[in-house]
């Protein structure tokens, strides 16, 4: 039962590594485009990466329970706490950094009402205007390296549990 719930974990996190890497190795050529060019592309992303997004709570949830049944004695509990507290890091990440900007990203997008509710629901005050609203620069900049540390957070748990499984 443990073996397979590894399995099922590392997984689930090899997912959400994927999707983060992509996110990250796509920067350089991103950080080139225009202002019109990246909301054009901004906007390719939603739905595929929301669907696949299941993997990240899908993968909190799975390290918590292989957490749980790890004997705390072994090297392996500390190497799966290690990467649980990767995942929720990359968790935190996306609500405090890349969620924000999401929300901005997807106005005006035609969205399921699940996928209106995830981006815009939330939040009352949607937009920030006059002096203090955010240049596309700096949005763009704190999503771009939002993904890069999740993909770093994610990489991390990812080799702590192939450690633990082999």
């Amino acid at each position: 039962m443990l073996t397979l719930l590894q399995a099922i974990t590392l997984v689930l996190v090899a997912v959400s590594m994927a999707l983060s890497l992509a996110h990250a190795l796509e920067l350089p050529g991103k950080m080139r485009l225009s202002k019109d060019l990246y909301f054009a592309v901004q906007r390719i992303y939603y739905p595929g990466f929301t669907i696949g997004g299941v993997s990240e709570p899908a993968s909190l949830i799975s390290s918590l329970l292989l957490l749980y049944l790890t004997p705390r004695e072994t090297a392996a509990f500390w190497l799966t706490l290690g990467a649980l507290l990767g995942i929720v890091g990359m968790q935190m990440v996306y609500w405090i950094v890349v969620h924000p900007v999401n929300k901005i990203w997807m106005q005006g997008e035609a969205l399921s009402s699940a996928g209106s509710t995830f981006f815009l629901g939330l939040s009352r005050n949607r937009t920030q205007t006059g002096a203090h609203a955010p240049v596309w620069t700096e949005l763009r900049n704190r999503w771009e390296y939002g993904h890069v540390a999740r993909a770093a957070l994610v990489v991390m748990s990812f080799i702590a549990l192939v450690v633990v499984i082999s």
